[in-house]
């Protein structure tokens, strides 16, 4: 039996966690062969070198495409996309694979899409139908327009789907990925965190973790990119005043990021951060135990909302990166304001694990969406229904 073949892109670093259970199941599939291909911010170590990871979970990586320009605006985002666009035409064309696999709502994913549809390669969106804000949203629906299957993480994403013309038989509701490891490290052991962390090195304040700690991972918001350095400046200021041991993980690549990352660095010139150490990246099973036994988490990720709503950890939702999304018990919102900041930090201090949701999913996503890859022939008609 000829097996399908399934190119899989991963461009950055939550694109990994999102998809690694799909892709070990696609791997061990008798029907299917695993083509994986990393690019963008994936490949760099200024965020953290996922490809290290991949490979080091045993994954092979087919293709490497660079593509990422530096300068983290909205110019370098856009020329990095049309990069990203050339070069994935060239890989997809070496490959020749019977479909393509783009994950979420990132800009180098309209890359992967384009280049897909435009060679005439069945195009699978994963975590298509969300609701964020921000550029992502035009990104993700450009995508679900685009693409030929759709692999949803919610019953409600699959509504959304399905009303913007998709027929009923190209959307499955899989659940998302990413609660499969959730669902996995909820059940493991809990490892000494101390430890774990003295593993990944970072820079930063000596922390004693033993009477709790928080966790900040906080990103640029695209469409008020000129504001990222004030918006982390509030954060920074919260952080401080609360005196709280703090795992601070570094920014992914976005417009803005530049202000970001240099609002950090100045904070910590000018002012002793004796709470805060920094860290590039974990795996994702390591960065979910320390999720997992932590305070609670702040910023503006998705993780916040997804995997820690699953894992009923607290967190504190900044700004409008997340507005829309579907939200579990877990999630505090505030505004990009150190008072409203520091206040709800205190709060969920206080209160502790949040109920549990599985609003994206029940943690059994991967062989879903393997099932679905191994029967689904797409070909290349796209039936719209209005």
């Amino acid at each position: 039996m000829t097996r399908k073949k399934i190119c899989v892109v991963i461009t950055a670093r939550p694109s990994y966690a999102r998809i690694r259970t799909a892709l070990a199941a696609i791997r061990d599939d008798d029907r299917l062969e695993l083509q994986l291909v990393v690019a963008a911010s994936a490949l760099l170590d200024k965020y953290g070198a996922t490809v290290d990871v991949i490979e080091k979970e045993g994954f092979k990586v087919d293709r490497r495409v660079y593509s990422i320009l530096d300068g983290e605006n909205l110019v370098t985002s856009a020329k990095s996309t049309g990069f990203g666009l050339a070069e994935l035409a060239t890989v997809f064309d070496d490959l020749k694979p019977d479909m393509v696999v783009t994950i979420a709502d990132r800009f180098e994913t309209m890359a992967t899409a384009v280049a897909s549809a435009y060679l005439n390669i069945p195009l699978v969106h994963i975590q298509g139908g969300e609701v964020t804000g921000s550029i992502d949203d035009r990104v993700r629906h450009a995508i679900t327009k685009l693409a030929d299957v759709h692999l949803v993480s919610s019953e409600g994403a699959a509504i959304r789907v399905k009303r913007m013309g998709e027929a009923d038989d190209r959307v499955f509701v899989t659940g998302c990925p990413s609660i499969d490891i959730a669902r996995l490290v909820k059940q493991q052991p809990r490892p000494d965190i101390a430890k774990l962390l003295a593993k990944s090195g970072g820079v930063g304040a000596d922390l004693d973790l033993s009477n709790g700690y928080i966790v900040v991972l906080q990103h640029p918001v695209t469409t008020e990119h000129e504001l990222a350095r004030a918006h982390i400046n509030e954060t920074l200021h919260a952080i401080k005043d609360a005196n709280h041991p703090t795992l601070w993980f570094w920014p992914n690549v976005d417009a803005g990021s530049d202000g970001t990352s240099g609002g950090i660095r100045a904070f910590r010139e000018q002012h002793k951060l004796e709470n805060v150490h920094f860290y590039k990246n974990l795996t994702p099973e390591h960065f979910l135990h320390v999720l997992i036994a932590s305070k609670g988490i702040i910023g503006n990720s998705s993780a916040a909302i997804r995997e820690c709503s699953y894992l009923g950890v607290p967190a504190v939702n900044i700004g409008t990166r997340q507005r829309g999304r579907d939200r579990g018990h877990n999630v505090i919102d505030v505004a990009p304001e150190r008072t409203e900041i520091k206040q709800a930090i205190e709060q969920n201090y206080a209160r502790g694990q949040a109920k549990t949701s599985t609003t994206y999913g029940d943690g059994h996503a991967a062989q879903r969406i393997a099932d679905v890859l191994a029967i689904a022939e797409p070909g290349l008609e796209k039936p719209i229904v209005y």
